[in-house]
């Protein structure tokens, strides 16, 4: 039988499913494809940073998504209810607001470039050839690329691209690269609230920035109205709960629902199947508080998550004595289980736009999944095996996009 979720029964009945592009992920083109693709899969949340123009490209996804379904073109993708759109803030230094830097001058000629090799968002580039590889033009249509996409000549991080996950620092030979943070500014946050008309803000904090939380929320207290929930990200610390009991205390009455979001291991979860663990366990943690709101997981987020979830009796129970997670959400595993259908589509715009300046990277028609019926199709096909392991009840993967993808679930 199919059931269609509206993002607060899913949130509810433990289905809650957000993707999370990144806070300080600012690739326009993936921003865009990847709200398609997960929108048509029946996400009930998409979570981007608190950019206008990563919003809108946000938002004109999610218009596209409704002409399709309301053309009949997305029939049987998955598609319930329109997610929220959700805008990520921070209260002090946090990694998943700040982006990666080196001056690619100082970099020895013989370096092996690790760095570029580990980056998850192809976002550490060196002086390609004005033509791809051969071994780039005999790939197959939906394979990874290997060829880095930049401008001609460029060397350096591709700034947009660059989501702040570390990994890069200590592989390089030279110890040349650093971190470049940045800090929310609270008196330009009720304006881009209420501009961009966003529906829901997560606030990023760890423990021992309660003065930080507060300056922060003095700001955004007065819009709350305006949105249809708030989420608060945390990873685990000395003192946590106690913390959070704080937060809580500092934030009510709220007029909107409530989401504690455990970061087990931020920005992490495709490195490997282990990672999930510690989000499990976090979650674990939060729960047995009793904290007012709901619990939702992050950070080392993967395809074995629900399974695990599942193993430890805390999805959705017949027994309201017992809590039970609320969702999950997915980042890294999210953005990498497409990347290689994305990575072709930003090819073709770059084989056609060879001399573009990165810094200014623009939407093209040429570079939305929607114009690829074919690639679409794979991608929302993709997206839905990991959105439906939290929606057993809702629409299978209908059999003409099942034959489209071969689906991995060890990846």
């Amino acid at each position: 039988m199919t059931k269609l979720y509206t993002p607060l029964q899913s949130l509810k009945e433990g289905r809650w499913f957000k993707l999370i592009c990144g806070a300080s992920f600012q690739h326009l083109p993936a921003v865009r494809n990847l709200t398609l693709a997960y929108t048509l899969a029946g996400a009930d949340c998409i979570d981007v940073a608190a950019d206008p123009a990563v919003i809108a490209a946000a938002k004109t996804a999610l218009g596209v998504a409704t002409s399709l379904v309301e053309s009949g073109l997305a029939q049987g993708m998955g598609y319930s209810n329109q997610p929220w759109l959700m805008v990520s803030l921070n209260d002090g230094e946090d990694p998943h607001f700040r982006k990666a830097e080196f001056n690619p001058n100082a970099c020895p000629p013989d370096c092996p470039r690790p760095c570029q090799t580990i980056c998850p968002a192809q976002a550490i580039v060196f002086e390609p050839p004005p033509t791809p590889p051969e071994s780039l033009k005999q790939a197959k249509p939906d394979q990874p690329l290997t060829y880095p996409h930049s401008p001609k000549g460029f060397s350096g991080v591709i700034d947009q691209r660059c989501y702040g996950c570390g990994r890069c620092l200590p592989v390089c030979p030279s110890q040349l690269i650093y971190t470049r943070s940045y800090v929310s500014t609270p008196t330009t946050l009720a304006e881009l609230i209420l501009s961009t008309g966003v529906d829901a803000l997560e606030i990023h904090t760890q423990v021992g920035h309660f003065t930080d939380f507060k300056r922060l929320w003095g700001a955004i207290a007065p819009w709350m109205h305006t949105l249809k929930l708030l989420a608060i990200s945390c990873p685990d610390g000395e003192g946590l709960i106690d913390y959070l009991w704080e937060l809580y205390h500092l934030i009510t009455p709220l007029p909107c629902p409530l989401i504690w979001q455990t970061d087990g291991k931020p920005m992490s979860g495709d490195i490997g199947t282990g990672t999930t663990r510690k989000a499990v366990k976090l979650a674990q943690k939060v729960l047995s508080a009793n904290l007012p709101g709901y619990v939702q997981l992050a950070g080392g987020t993967n395809y074995h998550t629900v399974s695990k979830l599942k193993a430890a009796g805390l999805l959705t129970t017949a027994n309201p004595i017992q809590p039970f997670v609320a969702g999950v959400a997915y980042g890294s595993y999210a953005r990498v289980l497409l990347a290689p259908i994305l990575d072709q589509l930003d090819h073709q715009y770059h084989e056609a736009n060879h001399d573009i300046n990165f810094q200014a990277f623009p939407l093209s028609s040429r570079a939305n999944l929607e114009n690829d019926p074919h690639r679409l199709a794979k991608a929302v096909a993709l997206a839905h095996s990991l959105v439906s392991q939290l929606k057993s009840v809702s629409k299978p993967v209908p059999d003409e996009l099942r034959r489209l993808v071969e689906i991995n679930p060890t990846r």
